[in-house]
């Protein structure tokens, strides 16, 4: 009998751990096939220390071949399907047109970055979604501190000197947190920057850092960038961007070559291209993780629409922590359709959150117990090593080097700003050329 063949869409929370799974269920009685375009699963999570030189890029990047020896992996990027033949069409890396064949399909395409129609921002804005983006950044700011070491012109030197990032959310938040502590050691080593400010500005529509997040949260995150000097400016956002700066929503106008984009994340571009049913930009399905009308579809991650069944008439949110479980449960539903274990909703009630803010601050609720400062940090790092799926050995000591060694802060200039624009489908790989 030819065995069935599942292949996932992806390999980011979700879609990695539904092969997980499905590797512990399916034991050699199914060929279980991924489709992504790198070999890796990233922890997204943990890109801030990346961009600020903590961790080694790497660190993040888990080997599939490595971690899930029974999966066949596809390096490629899925660009279509045919539903009615169970075909899946993607283009590998040197752009030739394939497609695979399944029995079942797991969509977990993940998201890129949330755009929005401001003059210039596509431009001059730069994400963080992936390898490329944090690499990119860590270089940018080690980069704009050192040209402004070396000019004497102190209009150009402050605008060297300033960082916008706009989106106050997780990650905009971490990003700020941790770029203000790297800019600040950057300057410590330059004695013409003695006295340069390191400016820093978090903006977002919303009343709160963190709006996403429980209040007791939000307020110490406030209170850690506040403390470092980071300008949080809550209700503005940009109205447009140009090569000099940024105009503000209040009409001020901000000098800076550094605008940082972290306003949130849509679905992958591929979503709408498949002729399925969506709702707010992703695909729709049921509380199983089904597509309508196509049992033999799961869809699951930022990619889907779950209701969230804990909050009747809302979906979940596009969190790493639902990603997980949904990838999980999807991967149960599919092998309960052959014959192992039960088909069950997807149910699931946050255990807490946590925010890391750099240096011994941060701040986390583990089942909802608020902490802050040095616990929370070590709660904050715990929980990320126990999340990893790999490489917590060489994090951990990572964590330690920094802890007790000078800090690296030469730019590599591997990665130029064209490579990594704002608009794109693939924020995991740089531009093509």
């Amino acid at each position: 009998m030819t065995r069935p063949r599942i292949v996932i869409v992806g390999a980011g929370f979700a879609g990695y751990n539904a092969a997980k799974t499905l590797c512990r269920l399916a034991r050699g009685r199914a060929d279980i096939v991924v489709v992504n375009s790198t070999d890796y699963f990233l922890y997204v999570p943990l890109l801030p220390e990346v961009a600020s030189g903590i961790l080694e890029p790497r660190r993040l990047t888990v080997s599939i071949a490595d971690t899930l020896p029974d999966v066949r992996l596809v390096l490629g990027e899925v660009d279509g399907l045919d539903l009615d033949h169970r075909k899946v069409r993607y283009a590998d890396p040197v752009d030739r047109r394939e497609e695979i064949h399944y029995d079942r399909l797991v969509i977990a395409a993940g998201s890129v970055n949330k755009l929005l129609p401001i003059p210039g921002v596509t431009e001059y804005a730069h994400g963080f979604r992936g390898i490329p983006e944090a690499v990119f950044l860590r270089d940018h700011l080690t980069q704009q501190v050192e040209l402004a070491d070396a000019t004497d012109n102190m209009a150009e030197r402050n605008a060297l000197c300033t960082f916008v990032v706009v989106g106050a959310g997780y990650t905009g938040t971490e990003v700020a947190a941790h770029g203000v502590l790297y800019t600040e050691l950057l300057k410590k080593r330059r004695p013409r920057l003695r006295h340069q400010r390191m400016r820093w500005m978090l903006l977002d529509i919303a009343d709160r850092v963190l709006p996403e997040l429980d209040e007791r949260l939000s307020r110490t995150a406030d209170k850690v960038l506040n403390e470092r000097g980071v300008e949080v400016l809550m209700g503005r956002s940009v109205e447009e961007a140009m090569h000099n700066g940024v105009r503000l929503t209040d009409k001020s106008f901000v000098p800076t070559h550094s605008l940082i984009w972290c306003v949130g994340v849509r679905p992958d571009p591929m979503v709408d291209g498949l002729g399925l049913k969506t709702q707010k930009g992703r695909l729709l399905v049921d509380e199983y993780l089904n597509v309508p009308d196509r049992p033999e579809v799961f869809a699951c991650g930022d990619a889907a629409a779950v209701p969230d069944l804990t909050r009747p008439g809302e979906l979940t949110p596009m969190t790493a922590q639902h990603a997980e479980r949904q990838g999980k449960r999807a991967a149960k539903n599919v092998a309960a359709g052959f014959g192992t274990g039960e088909r069950r909703p997807y149910v699931h009630n946050d255990l807490g959150f946590v925010v890391d803010l750099g240096g011994t601050q941060a701040a986390a609720n583990p089942l909802h117990v608020p902490l802050s400062g040095l616990p929370a940090t070590v709660v904050t790092r715990g929980y990320h090593l126990l999340s990893m799926p790999g490489n917590r050995v060489r994090t951990a000591t990572d964590w330690l080097y920094d802890a007790v060694l000078r800090r690296q802060t030469t730019q590599l200039g591997v990665i130029p700003a064209a490579d990594v624009p704002l608009e794109t489908a693939s924020p995991e790989r740089t531009r093509k050329h």
